[in-house]
């Protein structure tokens, strides 16, 4: 069975609500699903073993959390060059986090990201939970 690890950093538990529904997506899919706080992730082999990654992040004052801040400097260490990715982050006002770790995936770690970064207001809005079902299932059809 294909595996996926979802790392977020959230403020008010909008980003993981919306975390968790991306996991729904992918397991829709049959994909196995790890869940992570991004502060939760210690050393770069913690990122090992898996065939898709998401990384999000709620947008705090225009900036990603500085837990993802820091979790990105270790994630450029592992072996993520073509691996199957996309990002997402939950907002007030801007949605600069989701875009900002789109295209640190995408440019400096040389992954294979879905179409666009998944950005939403919050996790508790029926058309925001199924965008987050379907940009899981979108994730899956990249190793299908």
């Amino acid at each position: 069975m294909a595996k996926a690890i979802i790392v977020y950093s959230t403020r008010t538990g909008d980003t993981r609500k919306i975390a968790e529904f991306v996991a729904e997506g992918l397991r829709f899919s049959a994909i196995d699903v790890k869940l992570a706080e991004a502060k939760d992730i210690k050393k770069e082999s913690d990122l090992n073993g898996y065939d898709i990654y998401v990384f999000g992040s709620s947008t705090y004052h225009g900036e990603m959390m500085p837990a993802m801040k820091t979790f990105l400097f270790l994630a450029e260490k592992a072996e993520l060059q073509g691996k199957a990715a996309g990002s997402f982050g939950a907002f007030g006002w801007s949605g600069e986090a989701a875009e900002r770790i789109f295209d640190t995936m995408k440019n400096i770690f040389g992954m294979d990201m879905v179409s666009i970064p998944l950005m939403l207001k919050s996790g508790d809005i029926a058309g925001g939970i199924k965008m987050a079902q379907d940009y899981g299932r979108e994730l899956a059809k990249k190793i299908a």
